[in-house]
């Protein structure tokens, strides 16, 4: 059993900047291709941003692209979603989630999609103040 743990959320002037981790524990983290989605009130969970589990091949969705970075340290069993010049759109609960089948094939529009992965982390609050 795959356990995921995001933290860094919290309230930010737009413009700012901060960090999210996830912490996943059980498993083999270093061939788990590794998602981040976002909800925000009233709307659908979307895709931000994924990093593949070899190769550390990337992908983000187009509005968050230049201003958040994933990234990932399999030594500490985490995964890292930076966000700079944040804006009040960015605010949401975000999600880490887990692809834990280790598919060498990467197809962007696949990581994108939710059904995807097998576990998902319990949310951060990101709040963006105007």
């Amino acid at each position: 059993q795959v356990q995921l743990v995001e933290s860094g959320g919290g309230l930010v002037q737009a413009g700012g900047s901060l960090r999210l981790s996830c912490v996943a524990s059980g498993g083999t983290f270093s061939r788990y291709t590794m998602g981040w989605f976002r909800q925000a009130p009233g709307k659908e969970r979307e895709f931000v941003a994924a990093i593949r589990w070899i190769g550390g091949n990337t992908h983000y969705t187009d509005s968050v692209k230049g201003r958040v970075t994933i990234s990932r340290d399999n030594a500490k069993n985490t995964v890292y979603l930076e966000m700079a010049s944040v804006k009040p759109e960015d605010t949401a609960v975000y999600y880490c989630a887990a692809d834990t089948r280790a598919v060498e094939l990467w197809i962007p529009a696949r990581v994108r999609t939710p059904t995807l992965y097998d576990y998902w982390g319990q949310g951060t609050q990101v709040t963006v103040s105007s």
